[in-house]
């Protein structure tokens, strides 16, 4: 069974960014990036079971620009056999990255796509269920857990009310959230081990995927600070307070 798993690369969590002067993005320069940590949750999965002797290969892809070779050498560190680069200068949107993984998946044939719920830096949380339109396939959201059983794939989620499993035929997409799994610490040998694995580069141009932008950021704001709390003596204050002053009820 072949796995293939998208990640994409962010600016490192543990960094704070800051709105840039023209409140057109935030400031890039100079700041860390790293592999999006629900693609290393994805791609932990991933390795986990291939060790479990379910996956016979790993294939790990991003769409982005040459820099982005990092965190598909990350990938490799973790345990993908190969990885694959769709590059382009295009600022990809949900809705092309998806384009773009249908037409690596037509190519490569994996069983099972498996991905991050979401990517810190926009929170989107829509590029697995686009994939899943566009291949027509089964899909399963929010993963907490993964079981491969009589041919499918059992995958508990989360939902609102607690957890619900479902039974997906394959092929499937999967979306992992938090709790599937802790990412394990990439060794030194591993790292060494990953520069001599194979890493193919392709134009965005040659897979025919339109990546014009459809969505278009008008404003990027610091979000505002919180003010102090302040006491109530009585209920009745809290409630006079929260309809006239907050107008909230």
């Amino acid at each position: 069974m072949k796995i293939l798993v998208p990640i994409k690369r962010v600016v490192d969590a543990n960094v704070r960014v800051r709105v840039k002067s023209d409140r057109s993005g935030v400031e890039l320069a100079n700041l860390k990036m790293a592999m999006n940590p629900f693609c290393e949750i994805a791609m932990e999965e991933a390795v986990r079971q291939q060790e479990a002797g379910t996956v016979k290969e790993i294939v790990a892809v991003t769409v982005g620009g040459a820099q982005c070779q990092d965190i598909l050498r990350t990938a490799l560190a973790m345990g993908a056999d190969r990885a694959i680069l769709v590059e382009t200068d295009v600022e990809a949107q949900p809705l092309g990255v998806a384009k773009v993984l249908r037409a690596v998946a037509d190519r490569e044939k994996p069983e099972v796509i498996i991905l991050g719920k979401q990517a810190i830096d926009d929170d989107n949380n829509q590029t697995g269920q686009m994939l899943a339109a566009l291949l027509g396939w089964a899909q399963g959201t929010f993963a907490s857990k993964l079981e491969f059983a009589g041919g499918g794939l059992r995958v508990t989620r989360e939902v609102d009310g607690g957890l619900e499993t479902l039974m997906l035929k394959l092929p499937a997409i999967v979306t992992t959230d938090l709790r599937l799994n802790e990412p394990r610490y990439v060794k030194l040998p591993n790292i060494m081990k990953a520069k001599k694995k194979p890493l193919d580069v392709i134009k965005a141009a040659d897979l025919g995927v339109d990546l014009t932008s459809r969505l278009k950021v008008l404003k990027v704001e610091e979000p505002p600070a919180r003010g102090g709390g302040i006491k109530v003596a009585s209920v009745q204050e809290l409630v006079h307070r929260l309809r006239n002053e907050r107008k909230v009820i």
